[in-house]
């Protein structure tokens, strides 16, 4: 009887990551080499057999051209030296903010990405917080969507905060937010803004309450770091106590470092789905390599991942 192996690799863009998914997994970080051209053309090559394995190739798509086009080649390499099934592993998938046709003559970016993916030769995808939900339904393979949900809400709960109020960033993350509101049995309020253009808040204004209030904000992503500097200045002044913000994905481009260091936030939470440039006071970062190397695991042995959500369990008392 054939059996099949369980391979780990990593693309540029998610070394370190990977590094410790595999020690929680319990093996070893598989040998691949990704070369360059002098003309910045990529040529990935695995050092060592994957024929008839599972192959899991880790790589987050920020900066996404490179990475996004190494993972790709990747995927292509794996089909091409006989993988059984390969596994695109997208701790963080880039172009998910382009979900829609939202004007005119537009593209829609996550669908793209989706097909690429798909026709490179990607038999699943594992990925975390996607910026829109739906974006799983741009996909014909399996997607295993994860949630931060089971990373926050432990350090949520620890922290013990008294009046504790969770924060929509906007209209659009209130599904979310109300989830875990609920989980917490607290209150919610939503920042409401109005964009001139990508990047740029014209307006916000808060719905609620948030008077004496620990307001934690919750988002996917964290780009230039406008929105929340915004967010947590307009929270303060609508007489919140203390303003902190847990956010996935730490793109953190522009001017982010120095809006978030010089804003009114007690603290910015981030995950590691992608690597921080420079460490910074107000800046934290939780580890997911826990919850990565648990859902490759059970990808692997045909398991069920459902346990690995715990934001609509009910909370003990």
């Amino acid at each position: 009887m054939q059996t099949h192996s369980a391979k780990i690799f990593a693309g540029t863009g998610s070394q370190a990551l990977a590094l410790e998914i595999c020690k929680r997994y319990g093996t070893q970080l598989g040998n691949v080499s990704i070369q360059h051209f002098s003309d910045g053309e990529i040529q990935p090559i695995f050092q060592e057999s994957i024929r008839g394995d599972f192959v899991f190739l880790i790589q987050s798509t920020y900066a996404p051209s490179d990475n996004l086009f190494e993972l790709l080649l990747m995927i292509d390499a794996a089909k091409r030296a006989s993988a059984y099934k390969i596994i695109a592993v997208l701790p963080y998938y880039g172009y998910s903010r382009q979900d829609r046709k939202d004007r005119p003559r537009v593209a829609i970016g996550s669908k793209l990405v989706a097909n690429m993916l798909t026709a490179a030769g990607a038999d699943r995808v594992i990925t975390m917080d996607l910026h829109a939900p739906q974006i799983q339904g741009y996909f014909d393979i399996p997607v295993d969507h994860l949630d931060s949900s089971a990373i926050f809400i432990p350090y949520i709960e620890q922290l013990k905060l008294e009046n504790l109020t969770f924060a929509a960033p906007d209209v659009g993350a209130s599904n979310r937010i109300r989830e875990i509101a609920s989980y917490f049995e607290a209150e919610m309020v939503i920042c409401d803004k109005h964009r001139k253009r990508a990047n740029e808040i014209a307006s916000m204004v808060v719905i609620g309450d948030v008077t004496n209030r620990d307001v934690v904000i919750i988002d996917d992503i964290c780009d230039t770091g406008g929105t929340l500097a915004k967010s947590a200045a307009l929270l303060k002044e609508k007489g919140a106590r203390s303003v902190r913000a847990l956010i996935t994905h730490p793109v953190l481009s522009g001017k982010a470092h120095e809006n978030i260091e010089n804003s009114e936030l007690e603290e910015l939470v981030v995950c590691d789905t992608i690597p921080l440039r420079q460490e910074f006071k107000k800046i934290k970062v939780l580890s997911t390599a826990g919850l990565f190397a648990t859902t490759i695991r059970n990808a692997f042995e045909n398991r069920s991942i459902t346990s690995l959500f715990i934001h609509s369990q009910r909370r003990d008392k």
